[in-house]
């Protein structure tokens, strides 16, 4: 397996390179940045800021095309080695440490290049703070490259995750390469902002109500996606509930299902540590929900529950879905 470790850093980049990074949802890098062609669908891709780790996910799609670069370059040796200052002056600086020109012009390039761009948000965990760029550098194939884009050690990178002072849960890491593996034949559940018809429909259906604790301000609430949008490209009738967001976040993780056949919580073992958590063990959904829903739900269980079978499960299969407006 490849893991990736991308720079994600406003103002880190040469200037002027038009990138339009978002760590949860996609990256952009084109063919003047080394590696450029390496990255796959599937491998692991983990964001990191200079400072420190950011998040990471699966490379879901990675959109190739062409564009326009202007690059700048040192108007005294000519090379591409510039810097643009925020505070200090001269504005530009070489970083050709045979000539460390300063000067308040730099010289401009246009050429042509291939653009790509990633898809991962269906995966992504947030992982602010967790490795830190000492750690992470020390992770890499090639500890002491510089390059925006490096390969890590995956096997070292993830027992650092799991198993560091606040360990990771990488499940729906290892669920959503099975999803791309399989041409997303198997549903995962990722939060979807930016969504507004979807989220406006949800909250005409249920009202300003979690299905996991009853009401609660719709600015606490997330529009739950009950499969993978990025794998089916559309929202699907039954597809979607209103969670808040912690509760949300858990369920992402595998940590909350509902038992399809009685439409029950069950928590994993770890969160019945936790009283407000430990309490939802068991108990009811706080909204009715359709068939449709059922079916999702089940195929969320059938991934975070495969050891745990409810009993009496009626089979389900996934109806074929009408895409909302």
């Amino acid at each position: 397996m490849a893991a990736w470790l991308v720079l994600a850093k406003a103002g880190s980049k040469r200037i002027s390179e038009g990138y339009d990074d978002n760590p949860e949802t996609h990256y952009s890098w084109d063919d003047t940045v080394p590696n450029h062609g390496a990255l796959q669908v599937g491998d692991v891709i983990a964001l990191w800021d200079a400072t420190t780790l950011l998040g990471l996910s699966v490379i879901e799609q990675i959109e190739v095309g062409e564009g326009e670069k202007e690059t700048p370059y040192c108007l005294a040796c000519g090379k591409a080695d510039v810097a643009e200052r925020k505070q200090k002056l001269p504005r530009f600086v070489c970083w050709n440490q045979a000539c460390k020109h300063e000067a308040d012009e730099a010289g401009w390039k246009h050429k042509k290049v291939v653009t790509y761009r990633s898809r991962h948000e269906a995966g992504w965990i947030a992982a602010r703070g967790a490795l830190t760029a000492a750690q992470l550098r020390a992770l890499c194939v090639k500890p002491a490259s510089q390059n925006s884009l490096r390969e890590l050690r995956w096997d070292d990178f993830r027992h650092a995750l799991t198993h560091g002072g606040a360990p990771l849960p990488l499940r729906i890491i290892d669920t959503t390469q099975k999803v791309i593996a399989g041409g997303h034949g198997t549903a995962t559940i990722r939060v979807r902002k930016g969504q507004p018809a979807f989220r406006k429909g949800l909250l005409s259906e249920f009202g300003e109500v979690c299905a996991f604790t009853g009401s609660a301000p719709a600015e606490a609430l997330d529009a739950a996606h009950l499969y993978s949008y990025a794998g089916n490209g559309k929202h699907h009738k039954g597809g979607g509930l209103l969670l808040r967001s912690d509760l949300h976040r858990l369920f992402d993780l595998g940590l909350i299902a509902v038992n399809p056949q009685d439409k029950t919580l069950h928590l994993a073992d770890r969160l019945k540590a936790y009283p407000d958590y430990a309490k939802l063990h068991g108990a009811p959904l706080s909204v009715t929900i359709t068939s449709h829903h059922v079916a999702w739900l089940a195929k969320h269980w059938d991934m975070h529950r495969p050891n745990t079978p409810p009993t009496g499960i009626p089979q389900q299969t996934i109806p074929t879905q009408t895409a909302l407006a």
